[in-house]
């Protein structure tokens, strides 16, 4: 498994089955660069592979940002550019990780920020939270994702007037927007992110995933039906009926006892 100790532009802890990542880019608003793109990648990569690891919470170092986006003077600069294949932050085009991710958005979440944020499965945000996809305004567009996600988390028209004017939201506005779970004041947003880390720890991990899977795969479907039909045929599904936490949870709730999770 990686080690989490020699990262240069995020950290990474982890405790008790929630591994929480850091952008460390404080200087310039958490920004991301090509290097904290892959790096992020990688610690995502560990993430996704590592039995042991069950939930993550993605933040921003400092009280100003989660992530100003991309790095703009480094792009402007000339200088080496590109993006790994699981996308910005190593999250936006990952699709394949059925583990859940919860944003925990310190202030700032503009473009690429914001982007991120929406890749993740809750957002939790401070009360000076910030969300905006601004491209447009520096000739540029949301092409990391939040152009598909922003429409189908919060509806066409509500999105179309974020999009198209790039104005900034707030936490408030946010949570009412329906893409945000939960605002708090910034003091107290790590320990409420904690708080639902931990709810997602009370369930079995395989549960948790078979449903992040059977939710993804489900919103791919044109109509009802054929996603709850085709749900049955997922290796997810199999996966959950032949666990030890499928036996485990019945058996704990007759015996009046808390269930031990193995997440297999």
């Amino acid at each position: 498994m990686m080690n989490y100790e020699n990262l240069e532009f995020c950290c990474a802890e982890l405790k008790d089955h929630i591994l929480t990542v850091t952008i460390n880019r404080p200087e310039v608003m958490n920004s991301l660069h090509p290097p904290a793109n892959f790096e992020l990648e990688q610690v995502f990569n560990n993430f996704s592979e590592d039995p042991e690891q069950w939930v993550a919470i993605l933040t921003g170092a400092g009280d100003r940002a989660f992530s100003a986006g991309n790095d703009l003077k480094y792009h402007a600069s000339g200088s080496q550019r590109g993006t790994p294949e699981s996308g910005f932050a190593g999250l936006t085009s990952r699709f394949d990780c059925d583990k859940p991710i919860i944003a925990a958005v310190n202030g700032v979440a503009m473009g690429g920020g914001f982007e991120i944020a929406l890749a993740c499965d809750l957002i939790i945000a401070s009360d000076n939270a910030k969300f905006a996809l601004p491209e447009p305004k520096v000739g540029l567009a949301a092409l990391a994702g939040g152009l598909q996600r922003l429409p189908r988390q919060i509806g066409l028209k509500p999105a179309m007037g974020m999009i198209l004017t790039g104005r900034q939201v707030s936490a408030q506005e946010s949570m009412t927007l329906g893409y945000v779970n939960a605002v708090v004041p910034q003091a107290e947003l790590m320990d409420e992110a904690l708080r639902w880390a931990e709810m997602i720890l009370q369930c079995s991990p395989v549960s948790i995933r078979t449903s992040k899977n059977v939710v993804m795969k489900g919103l791919d479907q044109p109509n009802l039906e054929g996603a709850i039909k085709d749900s049955r045929t997922l290796s997810s599904v199999k996966t959950l009926m032949s666990s030890a936490d499928f036996e485990e949870g019945p058996a704990a709730f007759a015996e009046k006892r808390k269930p031990q999770w193995q997440g297999k």
